[in-house]
């Protein structure tokens, strides 16, 4: 899928033969593999969390920096320019995140006469401040939101300006993203109080509490330019990407072209896109940013420079046939741009899905465990979007991912796992082509967000691109797990049934032999859902068994579902499904055991299941005031005392979990217990405290 456009170029002012990724996960494996196809050595650090990471075995070299907290070992300046200096590294490529649009670190390298992969310290520095990135654009007839930005602003200059500006109006810190310390403010009445709120949580969060004012654009689309640009003063774009479906400021699909945008828009706003860069002086890959009213698509307005490859870089890799990675490298040894503007051409379109490990039908809070069963759909994993071979290959996807199974997904770093994109000669295709990559997309012992972007895929204001930066925050609304299908169900029934083969005796865990013909019946819960799955087996193999299978709806009003069931390993080898075949219907599926419980996926989904055993009335109250963890993560607040009466809701536990805090509160009135500490690092489940409902005397009973 992607062919290199690229002129052979033999301009390079320095060597690069050696490169430290400073960084993790899926896009130092991303790196990792364009560095191999240069035939340049790659160097990776890991923290003592990733030790046995994916990208650590990946790589020629790989060098621990630090414990796990991020904060002393990947944001470790010193620690990664140590690193890179004994190891021999030539330059260091920081990915996207951590590092990479900080100044200080790309001046530490050159101090130390390493080539960092990215930009100037000055265009980080000007495009890293809001307020002096939108000055910067401006002398260069970059269009704007109308506002007002200048560095000092008082909360007085900023409510003076607000009628003029026009409200809605949207307060923005100077420094950082994510979405912190933003507010749309819709009457002048609540823009004083919201000025306050605004500076604390930009002085909180970037220890800058610098605020400026922006019109808020009707319906808004958030597009962005990819541009390319080298130390000789050539500037080129590649094209726009469609990144508007984001939750809470957080990207969740991407695309490549914009739907919205005609062929004159494009060439407008990617001239936009190349002066914003020629502004600050910039060189290498990075992305300019523009704000669309979905109403008024001819009109655009710069909204920020990311200074770094972007994490949605695939969409625009499988456009164009362009390897952003490899032309980072080539800019960074100073070689002459090998590719003009009229060499860009796009091709069919892309769309990408990241995948988190978060719990969308629980607030998308972040989760945690050990990677059990892992399958991807497509064999060259990490690969720069070369096309699929292999059993799980797919047509038109690439998966960028450094999951493996037995990996351990901590609380340590971002939830993002891995990034599923697809191509397609149009919109339509691309859509179909990475749903389908998505419903084989199995990974089992951590919940992801997967399901959660196959529905996505399905509303029809997505399939019709009718798209706004607000529509995934209105579609989450209706986002809810569906029902286990009976065939998942049905499929653990069968699998706890075997195989152990002793001769001619398949001889399951639960009891069943060969020549009986009770059925064996199995309990599972869902939830707050009990099913009951009969099984009665009528021939096995060490490689099949057929069988007929009833599952009943405890409490539901329900038919039973019947069918007849075969379950059979796959003989294609490097192939971890199975093969559950129903009523004469074939179909993939995996499976796993983890402490007791049944992780199922197929094509319709992925759950959970428990085995239920029988509970007493009594045991279950016992356990009604427990406090469990959400999630592994780390304990920052215990904000009650044991021995304390508390009232249901009263917080008690504050939990971090990959830079997000998670209050628990009090389930029930009663005493408090604590089983927990300030500091200590928990797993999903763990009980973390008890409320005790208070016993009440005889005449309080009477009463």
């Amino acid at each position: 899928m992607m062919t290199q456009t690229t002129r052979p170029n033999t301009t390079a002012t320095r060597p690069i033969r050696s490169v430290l990724i400073a960084n993790r996960g899926e896009i130092a494996c991303r790196v990792i593999d364009t560095l191999r196809r240069m035939g340049i050595r790659s160097i990776a650090v890991y923290s003592d969390a990733d030790a046995d990471a994916r990208h650590v075995r990946e790589a020629d070299v790989a060098v621990r920096i630090g414990p796990a907290a991020a904060t002393q070992s990947y944001l470790d300046i010193d620690a990664v320019v140590r690193a890179a200096t004994e190891t021999g590294a030539d330059a260091v490529h920081p990915g996207y995140g951590f590092l990479s649009e900080n100044q200080k670190f790309a001046a530490a390298l050159a101090d130390a006469g390493i080539v960092f992969v990215g930009p100037p310290a000055e265009a980080i520095a000007t495009m890293g401040d809001k307020i002096t990135a939108r000055a910067a654009v401006t002398e260069r007839d970059v269009p704007v939101v109308p506002g007002l930005s200048r560095p000092g602003l008082a909360d007085e200059d900023l409510i003076s300006a607000a009628p003029d500006i026009g409200f809605p109006v949207l307060i923005k810190p100077s420094a950082g993203g994510g979405g912190k310390g933003m507010h749309r403010v819709e009457d002048a009445a609540d823009l004083p109080a919201a000025l306050q709120r605004a500076r604390r949580e930009a002085g909180s969060a970037f220890g800058d509490d610098a605020l400026f004012l922006e019109h808020f654009v009707d319906t808004p689309r958030h597009i962005e330019v990819q541009i390319l640009a080298d130390e000789h003063g050539n500037v080129i774009h590649l094209g726009e990407r469609e990144c508007s479906l984001q939750r809470r400021h957080q990207k969740v699909i991407e695309e490549a072209p914009s739907a919205l945008l005609d062929e004159a828009t494009r060439a407008r706003i990617g001239q936009a896109a190349c002066d914003a860069a020629r502004s600050v002086g910039y060189t290498g890959a990075g992305t300019v940013e523009f704000i669309v009213s979905a109403h008024r698509p001819d009109e655009f307005f710069f909204m920020e420079m990311n200074t770094r490859l972007q994490v949605e870089h695939p969409v625009t890799e499988l456009v164009t046939g362009i390897d952003l990675v490899e032309q980072q490298i080539r800019v960074a040894r100073g070689e002459v741009l090998g590719l003009a503007q009229d060499d860009i051409v796009l091709t069919g379109h892309a769309i990408e899905a990241r995948v988190y490990a978060e719990d969308p039908a629980n607030g998308f809070l972040p989760t945690g465990g050990t990677i059990t069963h892992l399958v991807h759909p497509d064999s060259s994993a990490a690969g720069a979007g070369s096309e699929a071979s292999g059993p799980n290959a797919f047509r038109g996807v690439r998966v960028d991912s450094a999951m493996a199974e037995g990996l351990v997904v901590g609380s340590d770093y971002d939830p993002m796992l891995a990034k599923v994109i697809a191509h397609g000669h149009d919109r339509d295709e691309a859509l179909e082509r990475l749903d389908q990559a998505l419903a084989h997309t199995r990974v089992l012992g951590v919940t992801t967000n997967v399901d959660f972007c196959r529905f996505v895929l399905a509303q029809q204001a997505v399939r019709d691109a009718d798209l706004d930066t607000a529509l995934l925050d209105r579609l989450v609304v209706d986002y809810a797990v569906a029902e286990p299908v009976p065939e998942a169900l049905a499929l653990v029934g069968v699998a706890r049934i075997g195989p152990r083969v002793r001769g001619d005796v398949w001889q399951a865990a639960v009891g069943w032999r060969i020549g009986e013909v009770e059925p064996v019946v199995t309990r599972l819960t869902w939830g707050p859902h009990h099913f009951t799955v009969s099984t009665l087996v009528e021939s096995a193999t060490e490689e099949m068994l057929t069988g007929h299978a009833t599952v009943i709806y405890e409490d539901a009003d329900r038919e039973p579902w019947e069918a007849s069931v075969t379950y059979r390993r796959t003989q294609r080898a490097g192939d971890q499904t199975r093969r559950l075949i129903v009523n004469g219907v074939s179909q993939s599926w995996s499976k796993a055991e983890v402490d007791g419980s049944w992780w199922v996926a197929g094509p319709h989904g992925t759950w959970v299941l428990d085995v239920a055993r029988p509970l007493l009335e009594e045991a279950a109250d016992e356990h009604a005031g427990d406090i469990l963890s959400p999630m592994p993560g780390t304990v920052v607040a215990v904000l009650a005392s044991a021995g304390n009466t508390v009232t249901a809701g009263s917080p008690i536990v504050v939990v971090e979990a990959m830079k997000m805090e998670h209050t628990l509160t009090a389930p029930i009135d009663g005493v408090v217990a604590i089983a927990t500490r300030v500091g200590e690092k928990v797993a999903a489940g763990q009980a973390l405290a008890q409320v005790a409902a208070e016993q009440q005397t005889e005449s309080e009973k009477e009463d």
